[in-house]
């Protein structure tokens, strides 16, 4: 099961995705139960694109809430176009999704 959820509307020629992405976004500031620093783990990288077309590169820290949302539009693409959606972490872990333009 994939960590990203994902909408991706078409209206008025503008499409806007609105994204949910289960992930913990530890900053490796915080301290455990057990007094011991929690290891940093946090995206760094969201890409999206449409066909061979790039739509969106988001460089990410560790200032990003746990199970970020992140919504953004973009013009040019058709009903029934696939949106792909990925991401990679500061740990080389990674997720990546499709869905149909509606």
């Amino acid at each position: 099961m994939s960590s990203i959820r994902v909408r991706a509307q078409l209206k008025d020629g503008v499409t806007q995705v609105r994204t949910l992405i289960s992930h913990p976004m530890e900053t490796g500031q915080r301290t455990g139960s057990d007094g011991k620093k929690i290891p940093a783990h946090y995206i760094t990288k969201v890409q999206a694109r449409v066909g061979d077309r790039h739509v969106l590169t988001a460089h990410w820290g560790p200032g990003i809430s746990r199970n970020p949302y992140l919504s953004f539009e973009f013009e040019g693409a058709s009903a029934g176009d696939i949106l792909s959606l990925s991401w990679v972490d500061n740990l080389g872990e990674s997720d990546s999704t499709q869905v149909e333009i509606a």
